[in-house]
């Protein structure tokens, strides 16, 4: 078996030379410097430039891996010279050339981001070869570290963002069991704008919310936490119905970044004690009714369109529909059902959802949403996965002790974005 060290230097072999552009106006220099190539052991193209205005126009034609830079040049001179060719080529390793009197400068050139300096007159062949590709490898190594920092710092901006979509359920007495899952599209690396929302007013009513903004990336993502945060505050000022949409719309309206983006919602209540739902659809899809018995029906009250569509146009019915006792809803986002089905074009689509669901009838509430989304991404493996984000939120009224209300104040939050299955559960 080979070594590490020979596996690197047969992976180093297989790579191209690097390409070290050489910005000296001295040809005496410029021959040295040649000579030096030559006799290293880093095989390299070396390319020679007299001047900075030379040394931009070789910039812009290709990109060296390196640029052995000279501070006393006809049109730059000292420190400028580094932050010139770092304004054109930000990515390029920089090795300064000073003279025998200059180290102290060639210091100096190092703090203002240069990779490394030689001094002229005192660089053996192997010390060049080695300083160069020291120097490249440290850019390299600079550039992965903002990368990774450019990274986690998004990381946490989504997460803060996420958990302002994705809320603790708000529920003060028992007999309501909620659990509630958040899945990222495939696409991890942009947050959606899928939010959901419960409260439970003094009254004993408990409200939901699902919700989804048009579109990725973070001002999708924050105008869904506006939302939601918009949808809390009107529920317990006592704003419901058509007039609590209309209120949504227009903070949409403010706060939307582009003048094409729309949210869909569906906004439910259901009185304590009651054996019925007020529904009010926005252009969102419908519902799984789940009953006692096991048995899963598709529940779609009237709706009006998504918020954005048809500004200042009250279309939001409300309608109210029957919940049998021991029932249970379950709310979603269209991510759920919209991928596609093995390598076709056909997608599973809300039939094929509600025979999913039906087959699932009989599980307890975590366990079917959790396998009805692992179903759902199973079926779009082929084709890499859902590739849209997925809420989903199981409102289970079963009336019996304290169960449910112990669960909320025990339950984790456990949203994260990048992983497979998860948000926040609340288990009675």
């Amino acid at each position: 078996m080979r070594s590490a060290i020979e596996s690197d230097a047969a992976t180093a072999r297989q790579l191209p030379p690097p390409l070290v552009l050489l910005v000296e106006d001295d040809p005496g220099d410029a021959l040295l410097v040649e000579e030096l190539v030559a006799d290293s052991a880093l095989k390299m193209r070396l390319q020679w430039v007299r001047s900075m205005a030379e040394a931009r126009a070789a910039l812009a034609l290709e990109v060296p891996d390196c640029v052995l830079l000279d501070l006393h040049l006809p049109d730059a001179q000292g420190l400028e010279a580094v932050s010139m060719i770092r304004s054109h080529a930000e990515q390029v390793a920089v090795v300064v050339l000073t003279g025998l009197a200059e180290e102290e400068t060639g210091s100096a050139a190092v703090a203002a981001g240069a990779q490394d300096y030689l001094v002229k007159g005192r660089v053996e062949p192997e010390l060049f070869g080695r300083a160069v590709r020291y120097a490249i490898q440290r850019k390299q190594g600079e550039q992965a570290a903002v990368a990774l920092q450019a990274s986690q710092m998004q990381a946490q901006e989504n997460a803060r963002l996420e958990r302002g979509l994705l809320p603790r359920p708000l529920l003060n007495s028992a007999g309501v069991n909620v659990v509630a899952r958040y899945r990222p599209g495939r696409a991890q690396a942009l947050l959606g704008g899928d939010f959901y929302d419960i409260v439970q007013s003094a009254d004993g009513t408990v409200h939901a919310l699902i919700g989804d903004v048009s579109g990725h990336g973070p001002d999708e993502a924050a105008l869904g936490v506006a939302l939601r945060i918009a949808w809390r505050t009107l529920v317990l000022s006592g704003v419901t119905g058509a007039e609590q949409v209309g209120r949504l719309e227009e903070i949409m309206l403010a706060e939307r970044v582009k003048p094409y983006v729309f949210a869909t919602l569906t906004s439910l209540s259901v009185p304590a004690g009651a054996q019925h739902v007020r529904l009010i659809r926005a252009g969102h899809p419908g519902m799984l009714l789940r009953t006692a018995e096991g048995g899963v029906e598709w529940m779609e009250a009237a709706g009006g369109p998504a918020l954005g569509v048809a500004p200042g146009v009250p279309l939001w019915p409300v309608e109210e529909l029957p919940l049998p006792a021991g029932s249970a809803l379950v709310l979603f986002t269209d991510g759920l059902f919209e991928g596609h089905i093995g390598k076709g074009r056909e997608r599973l689509g809300e039939a094929g959802l509600l025979a999913l669901a039906r087959e699932l009838g009989r599980l307890a509430p975590a366990a079917f949403v959790d396998t009805l989304i692992q179903r759902a991404e199973g079926l779009a493996e082929e084709q890499g996965g859902l590739a849209d984000d997925v809420a989903v939120v199981h409102l289970h009224w079963h009336g019996d002790g304290e169960g449910p209300t112990r669960a909320v104040a025990e339950g984790r939050y456990k949203s994260s974005i990048g992983k497979s299955s998860i948000g926040e559960q609340c288990r009675g």
